[in-house]
């Protein structure tokens, strides 16, 4: 299957851009948009100059979420079977080498939240709105939502957004920790971009083990996250990309990287 109904997927330079594009259907999550994101998923996997991912939306709102028609006609045994993969796409910016940039504007919602949730850093428009009301319709969020959410701004907030099915604006998801960034609505996409673009510039093996190491730090013990360091750290020292950002330093000229 190919893409371009519900999503699009261009490069700009080192970096990669995919938009969510079915405004006039508020973005909604259902199974062409999934199975359009695994194929540009499959694309990004296949792409080693890709320097950076920015994940945005066409329109005045991100997503309002699940499809609930498609939500309608899901059963435990469709659960049973397609979970797992499903889960695995949210996954993928987690576990994907270079950095993935959401950038947020207007209604983001169930489905659209976890699917921000699995990136790097979350950039949103001062209009922009977050709510996880799964609870509502008698499920619990099942793609990244009570996990992600929980390490991102703790128990206490996980359980009022996601229980409460409280609905929170742009100011006070950077309060609490749901985003990094907030910015004026017009100013959203040159901000993901030009953060993006600074970090696709750094040497690729210094990226992608602190992307690495700052994961596995959310999830582990400090000694298990210590033992990660010294393993990177050798490894870095030992590439020609360390040595070349150092002269370059000192000579005072911009390095040029080779990913070795």
């Amino acid at each position: 299957m190919s893409y371009g109904n519900y999503l699009a997927f261009n490069r700009d330079g080192k970096i990669g851009i995919i938009t969510l594009d079915n405004a006039q259907g508020f973005n909604l999550v259902g199974t062409n948009f999934l199975y359009e994101l695994e194929e540009i998923q499959k694309e990004i996997s296949s792409d080693r100059t890709l320097g950076g991912i920015v994940i945005n939306a066409n329109g005045e709102n991100f997503s309002a979420g699940i499809d609930l028609k498609f939500l309608k006609g899901v059963s435990s045994e469709f659960i049973m079977d397609n979970l797992v993969w499903l889960q695995k796409l949210y996954s993928f910016w987690q576990d994907l080498p270079i950095p993935v940039i959401a950038a947020v504007n207007g209604l983001c919602y169930g489905s659209a939240t976890e699917l921000i949730l699995g990136c790097d850093i979350r950039i949103a428009a001062d209009n922009a709105r977050f709510a996880l009301p799964e609870v509502r319709f008698g499920l619990s969020p099942d793609m990244g939502g009570t996990t992600r959410l929980t390490h991102l701004v703790g128990i206490g907030q996980a359980k009022r957004l996601i229980m409460g099915c409280e609905e929170i604006d742009a100011e006070e998801a950077l309060r609490i920790g749901l985003i990094e960034i907030m910015v004026k609505k017009e100013d959203l996409n040159e901000r993901a971009m030009k953060l993006a673009n600074k970090m696709a510039c750094f040497p690729p093996a210094g990226i992608r083990f602190a992307k690495k190491g700052i994961n596995l730090a959310n999830e582990s013990s400090v000694e298990a996250g210590l033992l990660f360091e010294q393993a990177q750290s050798t490894f870095c020292c030992g590439t020609e990309d360390l040595r070349e950002a150092v002269t370059a330093f000192l000579e005072k000229r911009k390095p040029e990287f080779k990913g070795k």
